[in-house]
């Protein structure tokens, strides 16, 4: 294992349908798939992360009900630390609603934070002493939003690398922005951040101009089936997606990120970290569900070595 990763996000349980089409509104449409499981973008994530192979400790709030024992057995199964999950009794444990294109893979989620979307202030600051031990935070923005920017700010006080991942995209204030090692949006939500229509290299590049500008240090774009685009102080380049058939792009996002992550705690630069990241969500797209179709490390390192590492386009 390399260094500590410490993973601040939402758990919700995903209640997953397949249909022909995604419906239109008040149309009903007959779905041929159900599937419950474990999810959220910080869980995701973090499991990503575990099963790349880093040494994750997890840290999100869940209720007192049957959903919480879900995200609880999931994390004994898996042989991750549980030692950070906050419980409360005043709200339900967050849920999912995900409606996924059988034809597409294209999918539309209604997210209830619940539990996840109450941390307190007081429960951020009993994180002080995991900070001081770990070398990266991934988080991301379906927690309430006070409590990523405390933890940002307190991981930046103590000189650990921050990770941001923009989802699901709303305003990001210019004090967490400027604390930044490395922000992650997709094409929809870098347009929507910063005001520039992410199509291509040359837009990408654009909008990485304003992350830069607000103090980010790195900008990674994601651009779905096309690929991704990074921007580092001294160098810009745009690595092609595998092609492979998509099961089902739910997750695929918080596959790469959570891969990036694992590869950057154990010594890989960004460009060799992103070129792992892209292999393991080119995985996770070909399964169904969220948390439970994230690979295991010798999954990826046999991908990889079959495929490629694939080969960066500097811009």
């Amino acid at each position: 294992m390399g260094n500590k990763v410490t993973v601040f996000g939402s758990f919700v349980v995903d209640l997953m349908g397949r249909c022909p089409h995604l419906p239109a509104p008040g149309e009903t449409v007959k779905g041929s798939v159900f599937q419950m499981g474990p999810g959220g973008k910080g869980f995701n994530q973090g499991v990503a992360a575990h099963k790349a192979g880093a040494d994750v400790t997890m840290v999100t709030k869940l209720g007192s009900d049957a959903f919480a024992e879900l995200a609880l057995s999931t994390m004994k199964n898996l042989g991750m630390n549980e030692e950070r999950i906050f419980h409360t009794d005043e709200t339900e444990t967050g849920s999912a609603l995900i409606l996924v294109d059988e034809n597409t893979g294209q999918n539309q989620i209604v997210v209830v934070l619940g539990a996840c979307g109450k941390i307190t202030d007081q429960e951020v600051e009993s994180l002080a002493d995991l900070l001081e031990e770990s070398k990266y935070l991934l988080t991301q923005l379906e927690t309430n939003v006070s409590a990523v920017e405390k933890i940002v700010d307190m991981a930046y006080e103590r000189g650990v690398s921050i990770i941001l991942n923009t989802a699901p995209v709303q305003p990001v204030s210019d004090f967490v922005l400027s604390r930044v090692d490395l922000i992650t949006p997709n094409e929809v939500e870098a347009e929507i951040l910063t005001g520039t229509k992410v199509h291509g290299v040359e837009s990408a590049s654009t909008a990485s101009d304003y992350f830069f500008k607000k103090g980010v240090k790195n900008v990674l774009i994601t651009m779905g089936g096309s690929g991704v685009f990074l921007a580092t102080p001294h160098k810009r380049g745009f690595l092609p997606a595998y092609k492979v058939t998509a099961l089902d792009t739910t997750g695929a996002g918080d596959a790469f990120n959570g891969g990036l992550t694992a590869a950057l705690s154990e010594g890989k630069d960004l460009w060799e970290a992103s070129q792992f990241a892209n292999a393991l969500a080119a995985i996770s797209v070909q399964r169904l569900g969220t948390t439970l179709s994230m690979p295991e490390r010798e999954e990826v390192d046999a991908f990889m070595k079959e495929r490629g590492k694939g080969e960066w386009i500097l811009c």
